[in-house]
């Protein structure tokens, strides 16, 4: 059965309504099994790439760019009989406070009243993993603002997602063992939040980089000049194939 990682954004945060707000599907026989995040413009790049709505989210951290869109998802969700309550979402325990106070604590989700912004999903706390769809996923901090809030994903065998972060090549040397896709932020200069190529090129052994895809990125320009360094960068929509879950494990 074949898998693949689609990027269905690849922009940063001032970039999005151009390159998409940065987030990935992982498919599954050419179908999305698992969205990971979902900002302002991801929900209209999934509905526009799958005719569908998604079915389970991963949520990495809480910046609007990577939840955004989670608000009109509640009002689709919730008034389609077959999916209300059923969606899940994946989200790392230290978060859900927050996502809590950010979303859903809002004085009256639908105008009518009598409904809850949780209603409509089936929330899913997670900490070092959670398992979907009968496969085990991994969960593990990453370096993006203060520490526990905000996480990377690893399917083994498969692929790491870091979301938002600075360099964490302890991290990378603990998740990727296995010869996974590493997608990775990266934009053409660093700043205290986010990963830059310098940093890249600084802080991660040759063989990490080989196994990098970059995105999260401030302008086609900018991917321009990072693949003229060697680097594979996203684009939008653009599909890689994954090696098959679990392949590769002792």
């Amino acid at each position: 059965m074949s898998w693949a990682l689609r990027f269905l954004g690849v922009g940063n945060s001032t970039a999005a309504p151009v390159l998409g707000s940065a987030s990935a599907a992982v498919e599954r026989a050419g179908q999305p099994w698992l969205l990971i995040d979902c900002g302002q413009e991801t929900l209209s790049a999934f509905e526009a790439q799958y005719q569908r709505l998604p079915e389970a989210i991963f949520i990495t951290h809480l910046h609007m760019d990577h939840i955004g869109g989670l608000e009109r998802l509640f009002i689709k969700a919730y008034f389609n009989d077959t999916l209300r309550g059923k969606l899940k979402l994946y989200v790392p325990a230290a978060l859900v406070p927050a996502m809590h106070a950010r979303l859903a604590d809002y004085p009256g989700v639908l105008a009518e009243g009598g409904a809850n912004w949780w209603d409509a999903f089936r929330l899913v706390p997670v900490s070092k993993g959670f398992w979907h769809d009968g496969l085990h996923l991994e969960v593990f901090p990453v370096r993006h603002h203060l520490p526990d809030s905000a996480f990377g994903l690893r399917l083994p065998g498969s692929m790491v997602w870091t979301g938002d972060t600075r360099p964490i090549p302890e991290q990378l040397e603990r998740y990727t063992g296995n010869g996974e896709l590493i997608a990775h932020d990266c934009a053409l200069q660093g700043n205290p939040s986010h990963t830059g190529l310098a940093d890249i090129q600084r802080e991660y052994s040759l063989e990490l980089q080989r196994q990098l895809c970059l995105y999260h990125y401030a302008s086609l320009e900018d991917a321009k000049l990072m693949r003229a360094q060697g680097f594979v960068v996203a684009e939008q929509l653009q599909r890689f194939e994954l090696s098959q879950p679990g392949s590769g494990l002792g």
